[in-house]
């Protein structure tokens, strides 16, 4: 019988906090709503940089997608790497089957770096 009240507690507990991550934000915004200051819009407010001029042409922009790629790439490979930190600081109580792992994993890095360099992926405009 204890057991069943210790998992039910753990259901209790699992549902209070369910229960704040949805209530927390909900007062939060209706109490932003009250507090914050009541003023009329101007039509001003509605243009495109609210910075009194007058727009002279259409405010998006295309952007070529080989930068978004690029920086992409750079995101992932860079991140990738702060894995092997770890690795290394532990490497003497990891053993061979840490080595083993850690060279799948680079090959594998490896083998997108050169997937993406044979699709021209890393070539600067």
């Amino acid at each position: 019988m204890e057991q069943l009240n210790l998992y039910q507690n753990n259901y209790l507990i699992v549902f209070v906090f369910l229960c704040l991550g949805v209530l927390l934000p909900i007062v939060a915004l209706f109490a932003a709503k009250l507090l914050r200051p009541k003023y009329k819009q101007d039509e001003r407010k509605y243009t495109t940089y609210e910075s009194g001029m007058v727009p002279f042409s259409d405010a998006r922009v295309q952007f070529n997608v080989r930068y978004y790629v690029f920086a992409l790439m750079f995101v992932i490979f860079d991140v990738e790497t702060v894995f092997l930190y770890p690795w290394a600081v532990a490497y003497e109580k990891l053993g061979i089957f840490a080595l083993i792992e850690m060279l799948i994993f680079v090959v594998m890095l490896l083998i997108g770096l050169i997937y993406a360099w044979k699709k021209k992926v890393l070539k600067w405009i």
